[in-house]
C-alpha cells in the first residue's frame, strides 16, 4: 500500500498537497498545524566543509563556520530560488542539487514528492569549501524532516556519499566537527572528532573558481612509495594532534604529497601563500578540498596577520582574495 492512498495507487503532488493541509498526510508530525491549515516549514542550516584536509586526502573533512541556510517544505510543484552564493547561476529547477537530494530521499522511502526549496547561500561555489555537500546534506536533511525522520543518519550518509561521490565533505557537514571516513563494500564507515586544539581557521578565498571536476582530472593514477608513506605519517601525525591538542604537530602533519603538488598549476602562488601564513604565525596551511582557497590553522591571535599575509600572496600571484576567520563546527546540520 502506498502511503496516503488507500487504493494504492501512488499519490500525485497536488493529492499530497491537499493531504497535507488536510492532517492526514503521513509526513506530518507538527503538533496544531492543521488546526491553521499550514503546510509544514523545515530550516535546515548546514556548515561548510574542508574535505582532503592537509594530508588526509579522501579521508579527513572538518566543518567550519560558515553556513548555508535552507527552507524546504512540501508543494504541489517544484520550486527552487537561490540568494546569495549561486544566486543567477544554480539552476532553480529539477537539476538543482537540494531539490535532487531532497527527491533521493523521497525515492528511498518510496514516499512521492516534490518541494519547494528557498536557499540562502554564503558558501562560495568552487572553492574548496564543500558547497555541493552543504546542498546535499541540507536537501537530504530537510526532506528526511518532512517526511517524518523514517531515515536515520547513517543511511543519510550512504545517500549523500553516493551523490557526492565520497563522503568526505558529507560526512562533517552532517555531523559537524572532523570527521575521519571512508567506504568499503558499499558501507561508509566514520569516526567522529573534535579537536582538542585551540586553534582558529583562516580561509583564504581568491576571487577565481576550480572546477572539482578539473582537479580530479589532474591527479595521476599513481604516486611514488614515498610520497605515500610521508602521507600516511603526516595523517598519523595530524590525528594525533587533533586527539592530543599538539599544535606543534601541524607544520608537518599539514603538508601533502598527494594531492596538492598535481594542483599546483590550477592555483598560481599556492606555495607562496603557504609560506606567508606560515611566517606571519600559522601553525600550518594547507590547499582546502580541491582549491582554490587555502586554509590555515592559527593561533588566536595572529588570524588577522596570517589573514592579510595570504590575501597579499594571492595579489602578489595575480590573484585578489579576502580571508575569513573561521572556528570548527562541531554541530553539522541543524534542522528546525
Amino acid at each position: 500500500m502506498t502511503p496516503g492512498n488507500l487504493d494504492g495507487q501512488v499519490p500525485t503532488p497536488a493529492d499530497q498537497f491537499r493531504e497535507i493541509r488536510e492532517g492526514s498526510h503521513p509526513s506530518r508530525n507538527w503538533e496544531g498545524c492543521a488546526a491553521f491549515g499550514r503546510v509544514p516549514v523545515v530550516t535546515v542550516r548546514v556548515p561548510a566543509t574542508i574535505a582532503n584536509f592537509g594530508p588526509a586526502f579522501d579521508a579527513l573533512g572538518v566543518a567550519v563556520s560558515l553556513y548555508n541556510t535552507l527552507e524546504l517544505e512540501i508543494g504541489p510543484t517544484l520550486f527552487v530560488e537561490v540568494h546569495g552564493e549561486g544566486e543567477g547561476v544554480l539552476p532553480p529547477d529539477e537539476r538543482n542539487l537540494v531539490a535532487r537530494a531532497a527527491a533521493v530521499v523521497a525515492a528511498e522511502c518510496r514516499r512521492p514528492a516534490v518541494f519547494t526549496v528557498r536557499c540562502r547561500n554564503d558558501i562560495p561555489l568552487a572553492r574548496g569549501l564543500g558547497s555541493s555537500s552543504a546542498a546535499i546534506i541540507g536537501g537530504m536533511a530537510g526532506a528526511n524532516a518532512l517526511l517524518g525522520r523514517p531515515l536515520d543518519d547513517d543511511v543519510l550518509l550512504r545517500l549523500a556519499a553516493g551523490l557526492e561521490g565520497h563522503p568526505d565533505n558529507v560526512a562533517p557537514a552532517l555531523f559537524g566537527g572532523a570527521v575521519v571516513c571512508g567506504t568499503a563494500a558499499g558501507t561508509v564507515t566514520y569516526a567522529r572528532l573534535t579537536p582538542a586544539w585551540q586553534a582558529a581557521v583562516v580561509v583564504a578565498v581568491p576571487s577565481y573558481a576550480v572546477a572539482t571536476e578539473e582537479a580530479r582530472r589532474r591527479l595521476p593514477e599513481a604516486v611514488p612509495f614515498g610520497d605515500a608513506v610521508a602521507n600516511v605519517a603526516r595523517t598519523a601525525a595530524l590525528v594525533a594532534s587533533l586527539i592530543t591538542g599538539r599544535t606543534d604537530l601541524l607544520a608537518q602533519a599539514m603538508e601533502d604529497a598527494l594531492h596538492q603538488p598535481y594542483r599546483r598549476p590550477l592555483v598560481p602562488g599556492m606555495d607562496a601563500v603557504f609560506v606567508a601564513a606560515r611566517a606571519a604565525g600559522a601553525y600550518g596551511a594547507a590547499l582546502a578540498g580541491s582549491g582554490p582557497s587555502i586554509v590555515a590553522l592559527t593561533p588566536a591571535d595572529r588570524t588577522g596577520a596570517v589573514g592579510e599575509a595570504m590575501v597579499e600572496a594571492f595579489r602578489a600571484a595575480g590573484a585578489s582574495a579576502r580571508a575569513l576567520v573561521l572556528r570548527i563546527d562541531e554541530t553539522g546540520a541543524t534542522v528546525t
